[in-house]
């Protein structure tokens, strides 16, 4: 992607030229010549050649600009623009009961998306099969070429190294030990990144939801077992093996009750222990039943138990809420209530804004960090 910046030049002083300019010119908002040498600090020949070779690449167009008011005046300003449509991005999500796939450019403006669900006891392979027909279909939808993709990041859940694998993910079907990057890198023609789902939702969040602006953060993926994904100093924190945030694990340092246990209203493990057996527990405590109550409390207690140990270790300034169960009636103000009394400083909680669209939405935005780094890159290229 690095020769795409250059024009084939392997200057380095051209590329460090080429990729100041490039960043002024990112905003999609159509500049001319003379704006760009303000912008840059650079010469004016210095930016005509380097806009000659982004226009050879075709990251960069020139656009005709209608003169506003007055009599033009010598030879008229040439105007460009950065061509988000030279490329393109995917965020995809591989939940247990639904699959999610967004489109965007390289502005990172959504062009298509579109959701199916899923059965959770689907085997890997037809979950793979389905995640290449629902990208096939987001793809045919905006009329964009496979070929025009940049960077294609994945959301599971599960501990995901860094090569790909999941090491383990009890979630769904064939999961653990499934080298889910190079499955899915043969059927794309550019880089695939795998990572952990709460880990995507921590960024999403922080990008365009509750978190904005706000740099350490927990995101709570609260479901049945829940996770984490963190954010320190507005970075990405993994773990040295990608296990970091993996809070739904506490109950086996004490040998605590299973959540097929908490969630019981007849002294027996829940079972099956799904959503839609959890979301029966929880309408009939909202209903006033009294047994599915003691269960919801019981549920809630461990979530919050979980999250004050990752808020003692972390001190976040934030912690998000999200999955299925932020949907719980009162779920926050247990938390708020139990994070005074047993931190030492309490953060603020806050309820997910993005919803059910926030792993993709953080898959995006991961694939289009990978691409900035790529576009404003002043190493050599290197060989793919």
């Amino acid at each position: 992607m690095t020769d795409r910046l250059t024009g084939g030049d392997s200057s380095l002083l051209r590329r460090i030229n080429a990729a100041v300019t490039l960043r002024s010119l990112r905003d999609g908002q159509a500049v001319t010549l003379t704006q760009l040498v303000g912008d840059t600090g650079l010469s004016r020949p210095t930016v005509e050649g380097v806009i000659e070779g982004l226009l050879e690449s075709g990251l960069v167009a020139e656009v005709e600009h209608v003169q506003e008011s007055g009599r033009q005046r010598g030879r008229p300003a040439r105007w460009f623009r950065f061509r988000a449509e030279a490329g393109h991005v995917l965020g995809i999500e591989i939940g247990v009961h639904d699959l999610r796939v967004v489109l965007a450019d390289l502005a990172g403006e959504v062009l298509a998306s579109h959701s199916r669900p899923v059965d959770e006891s689907v085997e890997a392979e037809e979950r793979l099969t389905l995640v290449r027909t629902t990208v096939g279909e987001v793809l045919r939808k905006a009329g964009v070429s496979r070929d025009s993709l940049w960077e294609v990041a994945v959301g599971t859940p599960g501990i995901v190294d860094r090569d790909g694998t999941v090491r383990l993910g009890t979630a769904m079907p064939g999961w653990t030990g499934l080298d889910l990057g190079a499955r899915l890198r043969r059927s794309f023609r550019c880089p695939v990144v795998i990572e952990n789902d709460a880990n995507l939702a921590a960024i999403a969040e922080h990008w365009m939801g509750a978190a904005v602006g706000k740099g350490d953060v927990v995101f709570v993926m609260a479901g049945l077992s829940p996770g984490a994904g963190s954010l320190i100093g507005g970075r990405l924190h993994r773990g040295h093996g990608g296990a970091a945030g993996e809070i739904g694990a506490l109950h086996l340092l004490g040998q605590q009750a299973t959540p097929e246990r908490l969630l019981s209203t007849t002294g027996k493990p829940l079972d099956p222990l799904d959503e839609a057996a959890v979301a029966r527990v929880l309408r009939l405590a909202r209903e006033g039943d009294q047994v599915s109550q003691i269960a919801m409390d019981r549920f809630l207690g461990r979530l919050v138990h979980d999250v004050t140990a990752l808020v003692l270790a972390l001190d976040p300034e934030l912690v998000v809420v999200g999955g299925w169960a932020a949907g719980l009636d009162g779920v926050l103000e247990p938390l708020r209530e139990q994070l005074a009394r047993y931190t030492l400083r309490a953060p603020e909680v806050a309820l997910a804004a993005l919803g059910s669209e926030v792993v993709a939405m953080g898959a995006l935005r991961v694939a289009l960090d990978h691409v900035e780094e790529q576009l404003f890159a002043v190493d050599p290229p290197t060989a793919r």
